[in-house]
């Protein structure tokens, strides 16, 4: 009886483990989903900060242009560095904004798969409480079966009881008589 306790409590606690097991593993998929929304922020600020770089640059272009009237030469070697430059920096502004796309689209997957995980998670939480009540509904169950069975037993004890007595109260009176 114990043995069965014991038993279903072992069963009802790695039951219970392995709920806790995989609420852990949604929760550690879900702070992975969660890493590139920094990623975002990290990219926005990159093409913030080649913006700004873009605009000091041209700001140099133009300065450089200014003072580029005073030689042929001079302005045309400026000119075609400073387009160098810009073609390399419109590039790379294309390219960060291609990562910035790419990143929002990772971030709105990541999005979608929280909301599934969110989902999966709650129902896991809830076949793992339905499970603990099923447990505890057997244990339950068995006490009750196995109080059952003991008033039963004792029932069949006391009747066999009753019935010696009734046999030795027959024998001594019969054994009252003899003696006297």
């Amino acid at each position: 009886m114990a043995g069965l306790n014991s038993l279903e409590a072992v069963k009802r606690k790695i039951q219970v483990d392995e709920a806790e097991d995989r609420a852990q593993g949604l929760q550690q998929e879900l702070d992975r989903e969660r890493e590139p929304e920094g990623d975002v922020a990290a990219l926005n600020r990159r093409i913030q900060l080649i913006e700004e770089e873009l605009d000091r640059k041209l700001e140099e272009a133009e300065k450089a242009a200014d003072e580029s009237e005073r030689g042929m030469n001079v302005i045309e070697n400026r000119a075609m560095k400073d387009e160098e430059k810009m073609e390399i920096q419109e590039m790379q502004l294309k390219v960060a904004k291609h990562i910035a796309e790419e990143a929002d689209r990772k971030y709105e997957e990541v999005a979608r798969k929280l909301v599934i995980l969110a989902g999966e998670l709650e129902r896991a939480e809830e076949r793992a409480e339905v499970s603990e009540l099923k447990c505890e509904l057997k244990n339950v169950t068995n006490n009750l079966k196995s109080l059952e069975a003991a008033s039963e037993k004792y029932s069949e004890k006391e009747d066999t009881y009753e019935e010696e007595i009734k046999l030795l109260l027959i024998y001594s009176g019969v054994w009252g008589r003899r003696i006297t």
